[in-house]
């Protein structure tokens, strides 16, 4: 009986690994699956304690089946070596968190060695933007996201990422080697049975940028979207994932005490990922994103 039910799960895990973008969205239960794809390697050491208390070899072997198609899927990210190398560009992005009163400790943590900071739930005049005026030249904040740069913001404005109010922004940083256009987002939240809001606002992000012709392009922000989530392949492609480029490991952001998934984001295009990774963010239930890049 133990035989049998080892090599029934073994062979569910590694279906839903391998083919979990064929798995109907099930009311948004498949999103917060996918959400937490690479947590399910943690079945496989007891699928093989299960193995060996049935003292099956067939249970064995298929046990090892689903840590195999594991290995191939997110081995990588945990061995690949960054690029490295120097850069010109370094940047971050943080939900700073609307409750946050230690908001303006968490971004000055975050920004002191970057060229560009993001930051979504922001408070107007709150904690975390006056420190960051105090840390940065430039500056474009709509509503509760915004960018800081210490290069020049020019052709800055408001966007509606189909949300029917502000919170997402387009500006163009001049830095030495050239014009970066960025933009600054925080997408509709995706909750277990409630993903149309956020698939809404992927989709006008991704028209977004499909419109957009400049040659270097930053997408900083929280997109409420998984990097293992399908909802990710509104966006990547047309841009690169700097964590999935230039990150060791899986740059896990939320929530901050225990990090289990990544809703938080550095997509490029036209410039090199030398680096990426996470830092803390003080009192937010984010951790940053970072990441720097040769232009």
């Amino acid at each position: 009986m133990l035989k049998r039910v080892v090599v029934a799960l073994s062979a569910v895990v590694a279906m839903v690994l391998a083919g979990h973008r064929f798995v109907p969205a099930l009311g948004g239960f498949t999103t917060v699956v996918e959400s937490l794809l690479p947590w399910l390697g943690l079945a496989v050491p007891v699928l093989l304690v299960g193995a060996l208390l049935a003292r099956s070899p067939t249970a064995a072997g298929a046990a090892l089946a689903p840590g195999l198609v594991w290995g191939v899927m997110f081995g990588p990210a945990l061995l690949r070596p960054p690029p490295g190398g120097p850069s010109d560009l370094a940047v971050g992005t943080v939900n700073v968190g609307v409750r946050n009163d230690a908001s303006g400790e968490a971004v000055r943590a975050v920004a002191e060695d970057l060229d560009l900071l993001a930051a979504q739930e922001l408070t107007p005049g709150g904690p975390a933007a006056r420190q960051l005026n105090r840390m940065f030249e430039h500056r474009y904040a709509v509503s509760t996201v915004g960018l800081w740069s210490r290069y020049p913001i020019t052709k800055r404005r408001p966007l509606d990422v189909g949300m029917g109010w502000v919170r997402a922004l387009r500006a163009e940083v001049s830095t030495p080697k050239g014009d970066v256009t960025v933009y600054v987002m925080h997408l509709a939240s995706a909750r277990p049975g409630e993903t149309s809001s956020r698939d809404a606002s992927l989709a006008q992000a991704r028209k977004l940028i499909d419109r957009d012709g400049s040659k270097r392009i930053l997408l900083l922000g929280d997109l409420n979207t998984a990097t293992t989530d399908r909802g990710m392949r509104g966006l990547t492609p047309p841009l690169a994932d700097a964590q999935v480029v230039a990150g060791r490991g899986f740059g896990f952001t939320w929530p901050a005490g225990f990090p289990v998934t990544r809703p938080d984001h550095i997509l490029f295009r036209g410039m090199l990922a030398v680096r990426a990774g996470v830092a803390p963010a003080t009192g937010s239930d984010h951790r940053a994103a970072t990441a720097a890049f040769r232009l």
